[in-house]
């Protein structure tokens, strides 16, 4: 008998003994044993391995000596199993059970590293580049500029004041911030604009019918304030979003460098700002236009004023591979730190997410625009869907196939928590240099196209970028990775190619060799990144802030799956 059927046969016997329950006397024995071994001579403090397994299959534990000749001399006893032949299944069997516990000792050993790894780097929170304030509640702390942005329910000015100006900038008097208009206007390049003039952008939300008073202002558009921060209303409101009566979202995402923060949220009068007569006429108020819909208050956000959205940067430039692969990066991180804390996006596209430039001129995007996320108190991003009139989200064009194929029923649940991977994984071919094939007139929906009608990415896209789409843009979530293990993937494609030169279990423990190395690396580069690159440090904090072996491990399998199919592509043509 070979060594590889006797290994087969030994797991074979050793399934069905576990079923039948033949090794229980075994079992037994194994047992009786140990305690004879305790009581001859002096008392011995021995070290119990930790209890990984149930109880009755700890006699695993034993070594492989112990455990072969236990199981050997009570089969034989007891059936007779005394051949040559069956004395190396027994045999195989104990060998096998040993290399399961091994991979068992490794596997807790990989968790324990990732698990101190996390530790050690959620510690280290996201600092703002504004200086705290403790003002800005009303509109008069502002001095507004021109607008920089107008969607369907909201203008988004400029905005600045002297109590939060950046610590790069100095400190701005009301007099130098109008005088330097003139410099603004002579700025025409991006990351050039007047966002050192004006670091601040005021977002007005357009009230139809809300009302004008506070409360029914923050109850109707309470998901804006979903990436708030904790000063962000005064005490007063506050209270009454900590209360939860602001609507169906009384949570808030926590800090992270690819979500915009909200520093401030209030309600005020409509002013009648610039552009504001010939670009929206209709939401004015009565008072400021016979004609006007609106209401007399409404929500003002400010936050930071960014040079650019993604699709305004994409219009006039194109990234290099490596920053391509560092946005698409950014995206999937931003989309992991929602998903966890139960958030969905559900309006992910180039024109809501915005770019800056760190010291090493890298783009940062953010992603922005919460009107139409999902925040559920129990966080589980699952949707009851048993009305047409149950809102599923915006933007029509990136919306996931199992979101736009869902029929409203009872018992029916929209999933999200995989639906901003989805749009995702559509965003990259702009990102890419190529035109997105859910915007095309003519070209592919979401609800009815097959994933062989997906245009490919240019040659030059490395090849582990042109996997991570293609599984971003699968049609059945369950085949979909989630935006972490997707992200684990870039994070390994990026600075860990030679941890994954194999997958077997030296290959891992390569893998987890190299995540030590890289934890120190970072910790030591402090804020920056190989290359100076501020975006690289905080992306690498984040990826070693969210490590799951579990999540790490079918990265890797995805990686190396996909390299062998690209291997075996190359070979055959």
């Amino acid at each position: 008998m070979s060594v590889k059927h006797a290994i087969s046969r030994g797991f074979e016997l050793g399934r069905s003994a576990l079923q039948f329950g033949l090794l229980k006397p075994a079992g037994r024995l194994a047992a009786k044993f140990r305690g004879e071994r305790l009581r001859v001579g002096q008392p011995v403090r021995t070290v119990q391995p930790q209890t990984f397994l149930p109880a009755r299959y700890r006699y695993y534990r034993m070594s492989l000596r112990g455990l072969a000749a236990q199981l050997a001399s009570g089969g034989f006893r007891r059936y007779g199993f005394g051949s040559p032949r069956n004395r190396a299944v027994f045999l195989a069997f104990g060998f096998g059970v040993g290399l399961i516990e091994q991979q068992f000792e490794d596997d807790r050993n990989s968790a324990a590293t990732c698990q101190e790894i996390q530790d050690m780097f959620r510690k280290k929170k996201f600092q703002s580049p504004l200086k705290p304030f403790t003002s800005g509640y009303k509109l008069e702390d502002y001095v507004i500029g021109k607008q920089i942005g107008k969607g369907s329910n909201a203008a988004v000015y400029e905005a600045a004041a002297p109590f939060a100006v950046p610590k790069e900038s100095g400190k701005y008097s009301l007099l130098e911030l109008n005088s330097g208009r003139d410099e603004e206007e002579k700025a025409n390049s991006l990351g050039k604009s007047s966002v050192g003039i004006y670091p601040l952008a005021v977002k007005m939300m357009w009230n139809f019918g809300a009302g004008s008073s506070s409360e029914a202002i923050l109850r109707s558009m309470s998901q804006e304030l979903v990436p708030a921060g904790p000063l962000a209303l005064n005490k007063e409101k506050d209270q009454i979003a900590l209360e939860g009566h602001f609507g169906d979202v009384p949570k808030r995402v926590s800090a992270h460098p690819n979500v915009i923060r909200v520093y401030r949220a209030f309600t005020a009068d409509v002013p009648l700002l610039p552009g504001a007569q010939e670009e929206y006429p209709d939401v004015l108020p009565a008072r400021l236009n016979p004609n006007g819909l609106g209401n007399n208050r409404t929500l003002f956000l400010v936050m930071k004023n960014y040079p650019c959205t993604l699709r305004q940067f994409l219009a006039v430039s194109s990234p290099s591979r490596r920053e391509g692969s560092l946005m698409l990066l950014q995206l999937l991180e931003g989309v992991d730190h929602l998903c966890r804390q139960g958030i969905a996006h559900r309006d992910l596209k180039s024109d809501n997410v915005l770019l800056e430039f760190d010291s090493d001129d890298c783009p940062r995007l953010v992603i922005t625009d919460f009107g139409c996320c999902l925040a559920q108190d129990d966080s589980s991003l699952q949707l009851p869907f048993n009305s047409v009139w149950v809102n599923r989200g915006g933007n029509a064009c990136l919306m996931a196939p199992e979101v736009a194929t869902a029929v409203p029923g009872q018992g029916v649940v929209i999933d999200y928590s995989k639906a901003d991977a989805w749009a995702v994984g559509a965003i990259s071919y702009e990102i890419f240099g190529q035109p997105n094939p859910f915007y095309r007139v003519g070209g592919l929906e979401s609800r009815s196209f097959q994933e062989n009608q997906l245009p490919p990415l240019s040659a030059s896209v490395p090849a582990d970028i042109q996997l991570v789409v293609r599984l971003l843009l699968r049609r059945n979530p369950n085949k979909r990775p989630s935006a972490r293990v997707a992200a684990n993937m870039l994070h390994l494609s990026l600075w860990g190619r030679k941890a994954l030169a194999n997958q077997d279990s030296a290959g891992m423990k390569r893998l987890a060799d190299w995540l030590l190395c890289q934890s120190a690396v970072v910790l030591l580069r402090g804020c920056s990144g190989p290359s100076g690159s501020s975006v690289e440090a905080e992306l690498q904090r984040c990826f070693l802030s969210n490590l799951d072996l579990e999540d790490l491990r079918m990265a890797v399998g995805f990686l190396v799956y996909g390299r062998e199919q690209h291997r075996d592509c190359i070979l055959a043509h």
